[in-house]
């Protein structure tokens, strides 16, 4: 018998938490997954991922987005869209998303605590129970997997109403008529965009004078035409100075001295750590200025070696897809089993309107690396499909080594982006070539035939390898040819 309840213990049941508990289930070992029952599941099945992504889908298809193209703008938007019908999808998913992961627990005999847990000694937590009594479980390794939790600084003035971060946005009461985003990252972007689609005028303000630096610039560039396109006014370089929450209205004053005025304002610069109340000094463990923890990225141990941390609460790239991951490498390098590395090239998806979603390097990566290539480049409405869709715009990037032919990195912004990506990661994976793309048929008509099409973009530019060429038969002596004759 061991000295400890448990050989592993969960804090947190967000992605990475629900796979390291799976995983752990299925080697037959003893764990624990402590969370609060109003957040089983975490940030992404309640405030993050999943609802943003149901919000959307919900938003494209009360709106008719897809088919304005062919049949114009839909009255029904502003007429008979309420909050009400956005809300009545997400939580469909949302009970849906915690019903199948309390099963998943249940079928791999994992056990739960419902609670709030905190560190007091190396191998002991301390859980303040939803039902308001105080427990201590003790275990061999911990896994902390408490994600994030909105950035709320001083100078804005939250009222849960008009003035709202990105966990309150889905609980509006009605569809605003106008709204302000402050903060062009992953989350501003998506909901500012998402409204548009519903006809709002949205204002979206960042500080900075770029925006999603980590995305290919000339992805950037497509995106930012098609979003002012389709109505988001998009402030950039505009340093917020003053957010005053008036009757009625709320008024933005920027540092260039303009004035922005709407209904609501979504405050979405950023997240923190949500490591405050975990107690981390009782087990010697510090946190950035995000309140974010330092991993081993391989192993995901902290500086403390019997305790792990993964998914966003270890910063970037905070991404639901690679927590999953993360959660399944570090449960089993916990409990002592082998298994395969994470792949070295992940998608990244921006669920925006229009998606964008990347895999590989950036064409600012290979110049800043030096890495001699060639671009090969389609429109969506170069395609049979896209036509067929009424897509006028969407585009596939593709970036191939001139020395060794093979993909570098694929860009995609466009309807279906975030599903089409997975072909690129896949040969980028498999160390494919441009070669591939030309040689292979794709089905038609189809939006990933663009694949085919970037392809050949680049393939009728790059010098011909020696196998492809066609090499001429030696001619014969002049005496062997007369012999004949």
């Amino acid at each position: 018998m061991s000295k400890y309840d448990y050989d592993l213990i969960i804090i947190g049941s967000g992605p990475s938490g629900r796979s390291a508990a799976i995983q752990a289930g299925k080697l037959k070992r003893r764990v624990l997954v402590i969370d609060r029952k109003d957040r089983f599941g975490g940030v992404s099945v309640h405030t993050g991922t999943i609802p943003s992504k149901t919000l959307r889908e919900t938003v494209l298809n009360l709106s008719g987005w897809r088919e304005r193209s062919f049949y114009g703008r839909s009255y029904r938007v502003k007429d008979q869209i309420r909050a009400e019908d956005l809300k009545a999808r997400l939580h469909m998913t949302l009970d849906h998303e915690v019903d199948v992961l309390e099963h998943q627990f249940n079928r791999n005999h994992v056990d739960t605590l419902d609670g709030l847990a905190r560190f007091v000694g190396p191998d002991e937590v301390e859980v303040a129970t939803d039902a308001g009594e105080t427990t201590r479980v003790t275990a061999a390794k911990f896994l902390i997997a408490t994600g994030t939790k909105t950035y709320r600084p001083d100078y804005v003035p939250f009222n849960g109403k008009t003035v709202v971060d990105g966990d309150e946005f889905l609980e509006m009461a009605e569809i605003p008529r106008s709204l302000v985003v402050i903060g062009a990252g992953v989350i501003g972007v998506e909901y500012a965009t998402m409204f548009s689609a519903l006809d709002v005028r949205v204002t979206l303000i960042e500080p900075r004078d770029t925006f999603l630096d980590f995305i290919d610039s000339r992805l950037i560039h497509d995106f930012t035409h098609q979003i002012r396109e389709n109505g988001v006014d998009l402030r950039l370089g505009s340093a917020v100075e003053k957010i005053e929450d008036a009757s009625g209205h709320v008024e933005v004053t920027l540092e260039n001295g303009r004035h922005v005025r709407a209904e609501m304002l979504l405050f979405a610069a950023g997240r923190m750590g949500a490591t405050s109340k975990l107690n981390l000094d009782a087990v010697g463990l510090e946190v950035d200025h995000r309140n974010r923890i330092k991993v081993d990225r391989k192993t995901y141990q902290t500086t403390v070696p019997h305790i792990y941390a993964t998914g966003d609460v270890i910063g970037h790239p905070s991404l639901a897809s690679t927590s999953l991951q993360q959660g399944r490498v570090a449960a089993c390098h916990a409990l002592e089993t082998p298994t395969l590395p994470e792949s070295p090239w992940y998608p990244y998806g921006i669920y925006s309107v229009p998606e964008i979603s990347t895999c590989g390097m950036s064409e600012e990566e290979l110049q800043e690396r030096g890495i001699p290539y060639e671009v090969g480049v389609a429109r969506f409405r170069e395609t049979s499909r896209g036509h067929i869709m009424g897509l006028e715009h969407g585009m596939l990037k593709m970036l191939f080594s001139l020395k060794t032919r093979r993909v570098l990195g694929v860009q995609i912004v466009g309807e279906g982006a975030t599903e089409l990506i997975h072909i690129a990661q896949a040969v980028l994976n498999l160390k494919g070539t441009v070669d591939y793309f030309v040689q292979n048929t794709f089905n038609y008509p189809t939006l990933a035939e663009a694949y085919k099409i970037a392809g050949l973009d680049a393939f009728n530019r790059m010098p011909i390898p020696e196998e492809f060429k066609v090499r001429k038969k030696p001619a014969e002596p002049a005496k062997k040819e007369a012999k004949r004759a």
